[in-house]
């Protein structure tokens, strides 16, 4: 008789868990107040005016917003959520809530639930405590949320807590943007205005509108929780200050996209399992170049929404660790020597239609309406490089970019062999008349046989086309997308604007051979901007400073191009920030640069006296002590020369870094009493920031010296390669 395997207690639990499986598929986007949540809640009216309040820009009256509220309320109890929140994005770089309960009075000790539809489109929330770049008096607290109507509520679950949150922007009292979304929505449109004219002026037919798609890459870094809290720099700045590389670092390429362990498959499992809940599209997960770095990718999704999801995305990552005793580093440069974190901005442009605007296409029409908006672009870069450039400006970011796996702060433009040698036909005049028949002679019609990538990824290069879509890879992986995305919209809309003119002035019949003629003189005066060779080299800094290129290597100096006249004209011509919004905002991120460096002067002098130099100072007298107890065992002739060099040179490094912190925190208190920011900035920037790097030199040296018993902080080789 044939005996019956007899099944482990694992391989029950695995049938058990197999049984409970569901699809993504089936509970995708549960938790959001969805296009198919309002179509099955909503009578079809209320439905029908919301969407086109959306889509339309129409505004909401009273009785169908009472409507919406009740029925958001009715999905939200039944989510279990007891509280309510305008869920917005201040000038802080995260995200902020106040939660108010759905619970009324109603007489008799007793209350019920409800939620109106004025709570619903704007609420109240203190102002004062954010940042707000002068526009706000620190004792003048109103600020309103309104609500954005084209992102979908959604529910957020905190351990027992489970609050209903409504995407806002954040306004102040007299209506000047307080926050990051605001900004976003003013360009979305901007671009949308200036898109639709260009196609229409191109001949194309039913164009409402017009929309950005992003595709955010997010890399971060994971560490085993045990070993954070015991870094106080982490824990405060985010990135470790001090400490030396491991004897092995990425130098053998074996983490990038190699087999994923199980701690973190199981880790990014619960993670992509919130974030499917909520209706982001997680698409792509893999290992990065460093060890414990990993990277997280969506679909392309319209830029308001895509934001919105990028900061979900964040704080699910962050919460979601917790629980596997990981901390995610989002630090654009945690560790000194290793890779650091990018958030690579893919940017296209699709039409109401569902085209891509940036796709070749497959007939001589659309290829000569790709070549417009593609030369709209390069010279938007152009001739806003330095404006970009500000977009991502940040302490942390200084640290990352013009390192050897990030594009430096020169912001060029990567096109590929094929484009280039088009553009570059195009500027020769080969295209004489722009018939359809030359437009195919020329080869501009062969694009689409390769253009899902039409060129090799040239991973230096700050701004590259990739196929059918722009990668803006500069941004910073901690940064919020919103107001590089912003930025990108409001340049790339003046661009358009500019060609369509010029287009126009042609007053010719002949389309094709205006918009050719056009594109020639543009062309000439924008390929100073393209680049396809490597990036990091000294000969491209040099050859770009001949081009006339910006080279701004410090946050300090990059953000000085968000005031300039340029900057002003062109953000208050297209309804995106007013010049007292636009100057409050290199206000702010010049406070939080001072205040980042300010940190983390306060975390190394905390490191050095307290840990650091306790720590010398005993493996000093350990090693005194070993020197005379040898000698008194074997006499005056015992050779201890290498122990009496490692006491000299311990020694050394104590009063070096003692000496050396003294100096910053001096330099530190006389760049205090400086009124002004932006010399304030540029103090710590060029006096305090170079003797940090220095003083951490010293420490590091110390490390690898110093006993690894009595070292007190965990080093990089523990951190870096968890189980």
């Amino acid at each position: 008789m044939k005996k019956t395997k007899q099944t482990t207690a694992a391989e029950r639990d695995y049938l058990i868990e197999k049984e409970k499986f569901v699809s993504v598929s089936q509970y995708f986007g549960e938790d959001t107040f969805n296009r198919k949540a309002m179509k099955e809640r909503l009578p079809e009216d209320a439905f029908q005016k919301l969407m086109n309040a959306i889509n339309e820009e129409k505004k909401l009256d009273a009785k169908t917003a009472d409507i919406i509220a009740e029925a958001i309320k009715n999905w939200a109890l039944e989510k279990g959520a007891t509280h309510f929140a305008h869920w917005f994005q201040p000038m802080t770089g995260i995200t902020a809530e106040k939660h108010d309960a759905f619970i009324e009075p109603c007489g008799d000790d007793q209350v019920i639930e409800k939620f109106f539809g004025k709570q619903l489109v704007q609420g109240e929330p203190d102002a004062s405590s954010f940042p707000s770049g002068g526009i706000r008096s620190t004792f003048e607290a109103r600020g309103y949320t309104a609500w954005d109507m084209s992102s979908p509520a959604f529910i957020k679950r905190n351990g027992i807590s489970t609050t209903l949150c409504i995407p806002t922007v954040f306004i102040s009292y007299t209506g000047e943007a307080l926050d990051k979304k605001t900004p976003l929505l003013r360009s979305i449109r901007a671009l949308s205005n200036s898109a639709v004219n260009m196609l229409k002026l191109l001949g194309a037919k039913n164009i409402k509108k017009v929309h950005a798609t992003l595709g955010p890459e997010q890399e971060y870094f994971l560490i085993d929780m045990d070993y954070f809290f015991k870094r106080q720099d982490l824990v405060l700045s985010g990135r470790t200050i001090v400490g030396a590389p491991p004897a092995k670092g990425q130098e053998l390429e074996d983490q990038y996209f190699g087999s994923i362990k199980e701690r973190i498959s199981s880790y990014m499992h619960d993670v992509e399992e919130e974030l499917f809940k909520l209706g982001v599209p997680a698409k792509t997960r893999h290992n990065e170049v460093a060890p414990s770095q990993f990277e997280i990718a969506p679909a392309f999704e319209e830029a308001n929404l895509a934001v919105d999801h990028n900061q979900i995305v964040m704080d699910t990552m962050k919460a979601v660790a917790k629980k596997h005793n990981l901390a995610c580093l989002l630090h654009e440069k945690p560790f000194a020597k290793i890779n650091g974190s990018g958030k690579h901005l893919n940017w296209s442009l699709a039409d109401n239609n569902g085209n891509n605007l940036l796709n070749p296409g497959s007939t001589p029409h659309e290829n000569i309406t790709f070549l417009v908006f593609l030369i709209a672009v390069v010279r938007a870069v152009y001739k806003n490089a330095d404006i970009l450039r500000a977009s991502v400006a940040t302490y942390a970011n200084d640290h990352r970019l013009g390192a050897n796996e990030a594009p430096p702060a020169i912001i060029s433009v990567f096109l590929g062999e094929q484009l280039t040698e088009i553009l570059a036909n195009i500027e020769k005049g080969i295209v004489a008349k722009a018939t359809n028949a030359e437009i195919i002679d020329l080869g501009v019609s062969s694009l689409p046989i390769l253009s899902k990538d039409n060129s090799d990824r040239n991973r230096t290069s700050p701004f590259a086309f990739t196929g059918n879509k722009f990668e803006f890879r500069a941004v910073g992986s901690s940064q919020s997308i919103s107001f590089p995305s912003a930025v990108l919209n409001t340049i790339v809309a003046e661009s358009m604007d500019y060609l369509a003119e010029k287009i126009k002035a042609k007053n010719t019949k002949n389309l094709n051979q205006a918009v050719f003629e056009v594109l020639k003189s543009e062309i000439k005066e924008i390929k100073p901007v393209l680049f396809n060779g490597d990036n990091y080299t000294k000969e491209w800094e040099i050859e770009a400073g001949k081009r006339g290129l910006p080279n701004y290597k410090t946050t300090p100096i990059a953000l000085k191009a968000l005031i300039t006249g340029k900057a002003f004209n062109l953000f208050e011509k297209y309804n995106v920030l007013s010049k007292v919004e636009l100057q409050s905002r290199y206000i702010i991120y010049l406070e939080k640069y001072i205040k980042d460096m300010e940190i983390e002067v306060k975390c190394l002098n905390n490191i050095c006296l307290s840990q650091i130099i306790p720590a010398a100072v005993a493996y000093q007298e350990t090693l005194a002590k070993t020197i005379i107890t040898t000698k008194e065992a074997l006499g005056s002739a015992a050779i201890v020369s290498s122990e009496v060099e490692m006491l000299k040179k311990t020694i050394d490094l104590i009063n070096s870094i003692y000496s050396i912190n003294k100096e910053i925190l001096d330099k530190v208190e006389a760049a205090a009493a400086i009124h002004d920011e932006a010399k304030k900035a540029d103090t710590l920037c060029t006096k305090v920031k170079p003797k940090m790097d220095k003083l951490r030199e010293y420490t590091d040296v110390l490390e690898v010296l110093v006993d690894d018993d009595m070292w007190p902080l965990p080093k990089f080789w523990e951190m870096l390669f968890i189980s």
